[in-house]
């Protein structure tokens, strides 16, 4: 699955130069041009990894990154900040803060995209592989297959995909919205309940031997792929 990359940024050229880098690197992007907007986006979709800048109108990039950092679905989002602010002192209040890597204006785009990479690499490592592993149960991209204890699992589609974006995020619990706007897509019109019935078939495939349920529902708020795996 392709990742997600939210760039928050004010400043409307570079905003606009910044999508079209990381689009052209594979990425799927987003823009918010100020804090109020980053948070509203981040509801309605879960990015992979957000490009965060310090100095923002409306709710600066620390404080969105204190909010994020005190909700459990948002904790471990990877977030890179932008700033031009170079003192030490700053660098370090921004990791403090809960930044997960911290570049200064200037830089150029081949440093950003590869700090995403690394970014990504440690802390989404499924992003940066073409198999997925959770448990028993590995996901080939490449093949388009599925195994667990090395049965083979048939899934359709959108099951593949739901299950894909449940073993990037494991723990996370996800709204059905949250999964509609990522595996369906936010211009996709459908309904919650489909969400509930694409869920009922990939556990019903997922658990022909009796296994243990890898996936879990939570009461009035979503669903969830077992942290323990």
């Amino acid at each position: 699955m392709t990742p997600y990359v939210l760039v928050v940024e004010d400043e409307d050229a570079l905003g606009a130069l910044l999508q079209y880098n990381l689009d052209k690197e594979g990425y799927r992007v987003a823009v918010a041009t100020d804090g109020e907007e980053a948070l509203v986006l981040i509801d309605e979709a879960l990015p992979d990894l957000i490009v965060l800048d310090w100095m923002l109108p409306k709710v600066s990039g620390v404080e969105i990154c204190r909010r994020l950092r005190a909700r459990p679905e948002t904790r471990n989002l990877p977030i890179i900040m932008l700033t031009a602010r170079g003192e030490e002192s700053d660098r370090i209040r921004g990791l403090d803060t809960g930044a997960d890597d911290y570049v200064v204006k200037p830089f150029s785009m081949s440093e950003l995209a590869a700090r995403i990479r690394a970014v990504l690499r440690r802390i989404r490592p499924g992003l940066a592989d073409d198999r997925l592993h959770h448990g028993d149960i590995v996901v080939d991209r490449v093949a388009h297959r599925v195994r667990r204890a090395d049965k083979e699992i048939h899934l359709g589609p959108t099951e593949f995909r739901l299950l894909d974006y449940l073993m990037q995020h494991p723990g996370r619990v996800f709204s059905r919205e949250q999964l509609l706007n990522a595996v369906w897509g936010s211009d996709v019109y459908v309904e919650a309940r489909t969400v509930d019935v694409h869920i009922g078939r990939l556990r019903k495939a997922l658990n022909q031997s009796e296994d243990d349920d890898p996936i879990r529902t939570v009461r009035s708020a979503g669903y969830s792929l077992d942290a323990t795996g």
